[in-house]
């Protein structure tokens, strides 16, 4: 007579209460940022969306393996449940970049001098680590043995994935100091001139740097357990250090005015070949005719009614 594997227990899931109570505190802030998506449509709005609702099906689901100790003896359930954990970190993370980099376009367009800085701020090779990072996630949350245990090489691309989502968060994090920094070198910020009063507009640097303390707190705890499964499955430790960090965060990003509309943001592009802003590099005509190219801010071009661009 074959024995059965509880998989949940295998691998921490054992609170229903604590299954239950994210799963009710994270409904309404996905109603919350499906209705900004649709008064203020943004990049970060819908990527926050997709966050909550992957948070709020894992959550159900580990109810479920929680409840249940049929559906705990169920493999594939238990994989789902650790791919969707393994997935929503990528959209929060991603919306934290985006958010900083909007908002320091809107304090000042100009490139920063370090090569450092100016590198980690195109988005296209942040987004390629990222993607990186969560497919090496996913394939060593699928890859668990029928007995529960892991390979070799599933433990190797756990840890891989880990490292890369660390170096990641460390990033922006510095992003977010520098958006600060320039905050307190320049005074108040042109998106605060532009007459906005609101919470996130005056203290968004504050709340910023808040949200990558805690992305920070829980990537150092990914990482300080990576190689001690035990400890990093514990709930005692899993919720505090690595859930509530997450929807203290998702919180944090609901405050008024944190996310500028997307028509009030400059689009100076980062490229590997040129990290400059194209407007920066694109020599302005000295005809009168330059104004049919619109969407594209020339240094030194007179400003054209209907633009959502800033002068440097």
């Amino acid at each position: 007579m074959s024995s059965t594997i509880n998989y949940a227990k295998a691998v921490g899931i054992d609170s229903l209460a604590g299954a239950i109570i994210f799963t009710i505190l994270y409904i309404p802030l996905f109603l919350w940022f499906v209705r900004k998506s649709f008064v203020h449509p943004t990049h970060v709005h819908y990527t926050l969306t997709f966050f909550c609702t992957i948070r709020v099906v894992a959550f159900v689901i580990r109810a479920v393996l929680a409840a249940s100790v049929s559906a705990a003896e169920n493999l594939s359930l238990v994989i789902a449940d650790e791919a969707l954990f393994a997935i929503g970190y990528f959209s929060l993370i991603y919306s934290a970049y985006n958010l900083v980099l909007d908002r320091i376009l809107l304090s000042d367009p100009t490139p920063p001098n370090n090569p450092i800085l100016r590198i980690t701020q195109n988005r296209r090779l942040f987004r390629i680590a990222i993607l990186l990072g969560l497919i090496l996630g996913i394939t060593s949350s699928s890859t668990t043995n029928s007995n529960g245990s892991s390979s070799t090489t599933t433990d190797s691309t756990h840890i891989a994935s880990t490292v890369i989502f660390l170096v990641v968060t460390v990033l922006q994090a510095i992003q977010t100091i520098y958006l600060a920094s320039k905050h307190i070198v320049s005074g108040q910020n042109r998106y605060f001139q532009e007459g906005k009063n609101s919470l996130g507009v005056r203290y968004g640097n504050y709340i910023l740097l808040l949200i990558s303390l805690l992305l920070v707190v829980r990537e150092a705890f990914a990482t300080a357990t990576v190689k001690n499964s035990a400890k990093e499955a514990n709930e005692h430790w899993w919720y505090p250090f690595l859930v509530v960090p997450e929807i203290l965060a998702v919180i944090l990003f609901a405050a008024p005015g944190l996310v500028p509309r997307q028509d009030e943001v400059p689009e100076p592009e980062y490229t590997l070949t040129n990290t400059a802003p194209q407007y920066a590099t694109t020599p302005y005509p000295s005809t009168p005719y330059a104004a049919p190219y619109a969407g594209t801010h020339y240094a030194g071009a007179p400003q054209h009614a209907g633009t959502a661009h800033y002068a440097a």
